[in-house]
């Protein structure tokens, strides 16, 4: 087995974890350099496929505020936003957008030069910064990729998948075990400094906007090594994803901005529905448009609704949604003029890791940013665009916190990480799993039962077949390839999230029951600590 070291590693190459690399080789001189590891290609991540934009709360913008912001993020969030954590990264967004600015991200600009600001729902003014028009995120993830491959101090592993977290006795995390696609082979790599940047956990469920690497891996591993996790039954679904074919599982996600600029829902019929369901209409909160859409869908016995773009200035269209047309098109669809299928999909893991802006979760020199940390902001229903804004927030703040750590890498391994090094040493037995037909099953289960609307029927019967996958699949640890290693995270964030959602008996936010309608007036987070034969606790 090949073994290395590095003072600080980071798990996956989305906007959070190429921007925490970049600042901590900006900040820090390290020894033994940074890695990147990523399962796909440098930049493959959900912040790739972000249309929408990133909140800014810039001082150049004199009709927002960071009271304002805070306002929108924790009414969105239903009771459960951190005021602290929601204020302290509201205010740090005006420097760190100014960073990445410095960095080569090139954010869209009016005639005379100055930042273009656009709408999106639950926000009470326009704030929302955007790239490429409708390519926010992949602006973003481009040009700190860009960086990276320039920066000496960093190395990039790619098509490598951490499958372990290498934890002490006393609770230290010392390394990672990480299977290499293009070996085949298992390797350890040694560091005081993990960082899980590893997104979110959509490809659980049946539709989603998350591309194919989704499948929450950083939670599941997390999980597996003692971590405390908060709030796993908030899972998001966007109201308006692509809905061209009934057959399409990973649906392309039709940005809430072109909702922002006027577009309107309507039924079969073309009628606008939105009235019967917030005075906001289209602008209402991402769980309430889901929900209106999904009633609708009921009613007509329709596996969509659509989206009237044509209402927007053609000009505007074509130039503030240049990929969202592409993409109709190559679907026959001219959003100039025809009406847009769509349908809700899985979106956003509001829960995850519990960490807190720095990173820093429960256990020691193991952190979490991004999508797969729960710091507090999103609570149960996350505000459009903010999740881009954490991403880089709390990278930032990571890096600043480890300008004052000691990243020398671990100099003695104990007798525990050694016997379960032991384990990825030894060959597998047995013929590989179907996992595509077992990730099938698993994606219906968690969609038919704990998706948009939930009971305590369809969630017990979640949680009884999940427990049958997992005692069917004989290979909880040591895998013979990625796909049983994804299916593997797959099964232990599905029953994190059915475990979750069982025990908060209410409706809040994104986590909607129909045997609970009411919410409760304490609003509290929930965890599970693996630690702790798996507890589920409020506090």
């Amino acid at each position: 087995m090949k073994y290395s070291e590095y003072s600080a590693v980071v798990v996956g190459s989305g906007a959070a974890g190429l921007y925490a690399a970049l600042k901590i080789s900006q900040n820090i001189t390290l020894p033994e350099g940074i890695l990147i590891i990523t399962k796909s290609t440098l930049g493959e991540s959900n912040s790739k496929y972000a249309q929408g934009g990133i909140v800014g709360v810039l001082h150049q913008n004199s009709n927002d505020s960071i009271k304002s912001h805070t306002e929108d993020t924790i009414h969105a969030g239903a009771g459960l936003s951190d005021l602290n954590v929601t204020k302290s990264i509201s205010e740090a967004s005006d420097e760190v957008i100014n960073d990445l600015i410095a960095q080569g991200v090139n954010f869209d600009t009016n005639e005379d030069g100055s930042l273009t600001f656009t709408m999106e729902a639950a926000h009470s003014i326009k704030r929302i910064l955007h790239a490429g028009g409708d390519a926010t995120g992949k602006g973003i993830t481009d040009a700190l990729a860009k960086a990276v491959m320039n920066d000496s101090n960093i190395t990039v592993m790619e098509n490598a998948m951490t499958v372990e977290i290498l934890v002490n006795a006393q609770k230290e995390c010392k390394g990672i075990i990480v299977f290499n696609e293009l070996t085949g082979e298992h390797e350890v790599v040694y560091t005081s400094a993990l960082i899980l940047a590893t997104g979110g956990a959509g490809q659980v469920y049946k539709y989603t906007t998350n591309p194919d690497g989704a499948t929450g891996d950083g939670i599941a591993l997390a999980y597996d090594a003692g971590a405390i996790i908060e709030d796993m039954e908030f899972i998001q679904f966007h109201p308006t994803a692509l809905a061209a074919s009934p057959n399409s599982k990973n649906r392309f996600l039709i940005s809430e901005a072109v909702r922002g600029e006027g577009a309107k829902l309507v039924n079969k019929n073309g009628e606008e529905f939105m009235t019967k369901y917030s005075d906001k209409r289209e602008l209402a909160p991402r769980d309430i448009v889901t929900r209106a859409i999904y009633s609708e869908m009921k009613q007509e016995h329709s596996s969509n609704v659509y989206l009237n773009a044509s209402v927007i200035d053609s000009l505007t269209l074509s130039k503030r949604f240049p990929t969202i047309s592409k993409r109709c098109i190559e679907n026959g669809i001219d959003i100039r003029k025809n009406l847009i299928p769509v349908a809700p999909a899985a979106h956003y893991t509001m829960g995850g890791i519990k960490a807190r802006i720095d990173g820093k979760t429960s256990i020691k020199g193991l952190y979490a940013i991004g999508e797969t940390a729960c710091t507090g902001l999103h609570g149960a229903n996350r505000l459009a665009s903010n999740s881009l804004l954490e991403c880089v927030v709390c990278a930032y703040e990571l890096a600043d916190y480890l300008s004052f750590a000691n990243l020398e890498t671990p100099k003695k391994i104990d007798e525990g990480i050694k016997k379960l090094i032991d384990v990825y040493s030894r060959s597998a037995n047995g013929n590989p799993y179907d996992t595509d037909k077992l990730k099938s099953k698993l994606k219906d289960i968690m969609w038919n039962n704990v998706g948009i609307l939930r009971n305590k029927e369809s969630l017990l019967l979640a949680y009884n077949e999940i427990k049958k996958l997992k005692n069917d699949f004989k290979r909880l640890r040591r895998c013979l390839n990625k796909d049983e290693y994804e299916y593997r995270n797959m099964l232990t964030v599905a029953e994190l999230i059915t475990e979750s959602a069982l025990n908060r008996k209410e409706s809040r936010g994104a986590h909607c029951r129909s045997d609970y309608n009411q919410t409760n007036i304490l609003a509290e987070h929930s965890y599970i600590d693996s630690s702790n034969e798996k507890e589920v606790c409020y506090a």
